[in-house]
């Protein structure tokens, strides 16, 4: 709040409030979506699998980004009202609780999203012995270790969040995993493309390889929508941080309402992405909805 205050004074970008109706109706959704997938994995045993545990991972991530932006707005119309105060002792440990929300959404997005890119570079380069390396147990393992590793920075980071040599490794880790990530499935899409050509000549093989890139590329496409929705908040938090007077910084900082609803708008759009292109959920969600009927 001083941060947006200091920026109305200090440059003439006005700041950019998003209607609460809004906020709430995008938040939702996304937690509405993303609890249908985590439903329809469940239901369906086929679904079962590593990769579906990983989107389910992604799922949860997802739906913890829309659940802290909604208690946020919550607390925030409550302050305005009068019934909770900005500097108590309650209202602080309420804020670093909402911080370590925020942060685990993050970071649980980031390594589940790790994951499913690793998970998918065995599939296609490792297919005939990917039931070997990538078991049910191995994934569970994955998903306990990727989650108290989150669990346990979100909690320092949110207790130490004043400190710049917490806030730099955070912000750090953003780019730097996001740029792995994109390595990797570039590195994946040149090899495929030489391994396709190899192995052109088995009937089955292509089949089977058109449908692991058709998972790569679904992917990919998380992983852009990822980016699109949560790299302008991690830069208002690196700007809040490092040049809040700024003229400049303070202008961008203007649209932190605006940084928010995309966090949530990434909630609503990775359901509808992988739901679109997966004809397995498809039937599922189809019969999910025959039987409420």
């Amino acid at each position: 709040e001083n941060i947006s205050n200091f920026s109305l004074n200090v440059t003439d970008c006005t700041q950019v409030v998003v209607p609460e109706e809004v906020f709430f109706t995008v938040a939702a959704a996304g937690i509405l979506e993303n609890l249908l997938v985590l439903i329809a994995v469940i239901r369906n045993k086929n679904l079962h699998l590593p990769m579906y545990f990983f989107i389910c991972s992604l799922a949860i991530s997802d739906m913890l980004g829309s659940l802290y932006k909604t208690l946020e707005n919550i607390f925030i119309i409550l302050c305005k009202m009068g019934y909770l105060t900005r500097r108590g002792d309650f209202e602080k440990k309420l804020d670093d609780a909402m911080d370590a929300m925020f942060i685990l959404s993050l970071l649980g997005s980031i390594f589940s999203l790790l994951a499913i890119a690793a998970d998918r570079y065995i599939t296609i380069f490792y297919a005939l012995r990917y039931h070997n390396i990538m078991t049910l147990r191995r994934a569970l393992v994955i998903l306990a270790v990727i989650w108290m590793f989150c669990a346990g920075s979100s909690i320092a980071i949110a207790l130490f969040s004043y400190e710049a040599a917490t806030v730099i490794p955070f912000t750090i880790l953003f780019p730097l995993m996001m740029f792995f990530i994109l390595c990797l499935y570039v590195h994946m899409f040149l090899l495929a493309r030489s391994h396709a050509k190899k192995i052109a000549s088995l009937p089955t093989s292509t089949v089977h390889q058109r449908t692991n890139m058709k998972g790569a590329i679904t992917l990919t496409i998380f992983l852009g929508v990822f980016l699109c929705c949560w790299a302008p908040f991690v830069l208002h938090i690196l700007l809040a941080r490092f040049c809040p007077h700024n003229p400049y910084c303070a202008c961008y900082m203007s649209i932190f309402h605006v940084n928010g609803t995309l966090i949530m708008c990434n909630a609503i759009i990775d359901p509808m992405i992988f739901a679109f292109r997966s004809p397995e959920l498809q039937s599922t969600f189809k019969k999910m909805f025959c039987c409420a009927r």
